[in-house]
């Protein structure tokens, strides 16, 4: 596998100290203000939902294995936190994708110092909301049908135990391309060439994603992990998945 596992991981504090930035002050209010919204308005439907999953699940464990107790416990609620850290955030960036895709066009004509041919101001963006929402749809199918192949592994005795290790991969590669996405859609690429860049630098996307992925189920900080993120992905981008770099 190519790349770097610490590079990867160092974008996502790259991006969120730039988000301070003068150049990018005003471009961060926006998401980062849908994401207040989103995520404390979920955050007790979602933690109510995941105490009552752990009970049914413990439940079902077999008696003879209740020692397991203390071991499954923190695995379960590692997999719901990545589970309902990507929902979460996948609704804050259905709403706030072409904002994203604003902040993400001026982190990197900071980041290069060279002008990006996309989308002006907060009126244009307004204007890119279908298509946004679009690309936003096209991640989700793409998760989905992975998603629900763990669902059916996680319900599986013996098998269910690494669950958890498998839904952090998928966790982590889907944060690594939905923040990709920005950056790669400024230049007018299609998806499945933002997949495809992922997957040339496995060990960085991993990084980089599972980093994201993990800070998304943390209360509070996953406030500021999407506008982070977006930074974090065009910082990537830039050094390691641009025009430039192309093998």
């Amino acid at each position: 596998m190519t790349g770097d596992l610490a590079h990867g991981i160092s974008y996502l504090r790259k991006g969120a100290g730039l988000l301070t930035h003068p150049a990018l002050r005003l471009f961060v209010i926006v998401p980062l203000l849908i994401n207040i919204v989103i995520f404390s308005s979920l955050l007790a439907l979602g933690f109510n939902y995941v105490t009552d999953l752990i009970d049914w699940l413990l439940a079902k464990l077999p008696t003879w294995l209740a020692f397991l107790e203390w071991i499954l416990w923190p695995l379960i609620v590692l997999s719901a936190a990545l589970i309902s850290g990507y929902l979460f955030t996948t609704v804050a960036l259905l709403i706030a994708s072409p904002f994203n895709g604003l902040l993400a066009e001026k982190a990197e004509e900071l980041i290069t110092g060279r002008p990006v041919d996309s989308i002006e101001g907060l009126g244009a963006a307004l204007m890119m909301v279908p298509r946004g929402i679009l690309r936003e749809l096209a991640k989700l199918l793409y998760y989905l049908p992975r998603a629900l192949v763990l669902l059916v592994v996680s319900v599986i005795p013996g098998v269910n135990a690494i669950a958890p290790v498998l839904w952090f991969l998928l966790s982590a590669h889907l944060m690594s391309i939905t923040f990709l996405d920005y950056p790669m859609d400024n230049h007018r690429l299609k998806f499945a060439d933002v997949v495809h860049a992922s997957k040339q630098r496995t060990l960085s996307s991993l990084g980089f994603g599972g980093v994201v992925a993990l800070c998304a189920g943390i209360p509070i900080v996953n406030f500021f992990v999407v506008p982070a993120a977006v930074v974090g992905a065009t910082a990537y981008w830039c050094e390691e998945l641009g025009p430039a770099h192309a093998r």
